[in-house]
């Protein structure tokens, strides 16, 4: 897909660990750059090498079904990881987050934290990330979801494509139009957030726990996870990078002759810097909050 993020990276690096010629495989590996068209144009090329697999992690949901078709019709097994496809279901299994979980357990912490602290007004900015991109339109969805619910007020929502220049960018222009206005900022990843506290810091304003401003981020990179436990960051919701894993234990089902799920959730967890929340209610589940400690930090893989 690219390498805008750390996220990006350690699934990269994922990929590298688990398809390895020691682990019995042979990768091809494209790094994309967030450019939709490359993407297609490099699937294409491993339908002409004539590869066992191919792997696509998709930078926007649509415009697959074409080349989806193509790979069917060459007998290559398509497995799908993080990102989804929304016009095409000719692929063998999805592995990955479901983004508006994620979305609403933001909004369901935000709302229990809020209570604890006696704050009842909501005003929000949010720095979404790339527009199309499923892990976009899941947070985006949820978050309104319970903010629609609860009666915030969503300021304004706009791409920072999920790198830290465009978090910076994004939070510069948020501080002058909003300023004094907002004490809620939504950063889609955490890239996004790293941008979005230097522009802050600029512009004197405060945030993370005693600040002005409740800052929460998205996908739970270690470095970020031990910025919730300096403070910096209120809460922080992971996204899990290593789906590689599951996609050899696909490739073993269908060597096996086996037919792999169609879906496959990684699992998450959501963290905090304050021990105040312990519990959020998702969908109807009941979820735990992990306050971070040094030991929650150290065992981190990622």
């Amino acid at each position: 897909m690219g390498h805008e993020s750390d996220w990006r990276t350690a699934s990269t690096n994922s990929a590298y660990d688990v398809f390895s010629e020691e682990n019995g495989y042979e990768l091809s590996f494209v790094d994309c750059d967030n450019d939709s068209a490359k993407q297609l144009e490099a699937v294409r090329n491993f339908i002409q090498q004539g590869l066992d697999y191919i792997i696509i992690d998709p930078i926007v949901s649509t415009g697959w079904d074409a080349v989806l078709t193509e790979c069917e019709d060459a007998g290559i097994p398509v497995i799908i990881i993080d990102r989804t496809i929304d016009d095409s279901d000719k692929y063998v299994s999805w592995v990955g987050s479901d983004f508006k979980v994620e979305g609403l357990a933001c909004g369901e912490w935000l709302k229990a934290y809020a209570a604890d602290k006696g704050i009842t007004e909501i005003n929000a900015l949010v720095i979404e990330g790339s527009t199309g991109a499923s892990a976009t339109i899941g947070r985006t969805d949820g978050f309104k979801e319970i903010a629609d619910r609860e009666g915030w007020t969503i300021l304004d929502s706009q791409s920072g494509d999920f790198t830290e220049a465009g978090g910076q960018e994004v939070m510069e222009s948020y501080c002058q139009s909003y300023a004094g206005q907002f004490n809620v900022v939504i950063c889609q990843n955490d890239n996004e957030a790293a941008g979005a506290m230097t522009a802050m810091d600029n512009a004197g304003v405060t945030y993370g726990v005693g600040g002005d401003v409740i800052l929460v981020s998205f996908d739970a990179n270690k470095p970020y996870v031990q910025m919730v436990m300096d403070g910096k960051i209120n809460a922080n919701f992971e996204c899990n990078p290593m789906a590689a894993p599951t996609v050899a234990e696909i490739i073993q089902q269908l060597e096996a002759g086996e037919t792999p799920e169609k879906e496959i959730y990684v699992t998450e967890s959501w963290f905090a810097a304050e021990d105040n929340v312990a519990t959020i209610t998702v969908n109807g589940e009941e979820q735990d909050v992990i306050y971070v400690t040094q030991e929650v930090l150290d065992a981190r893989p990622y």
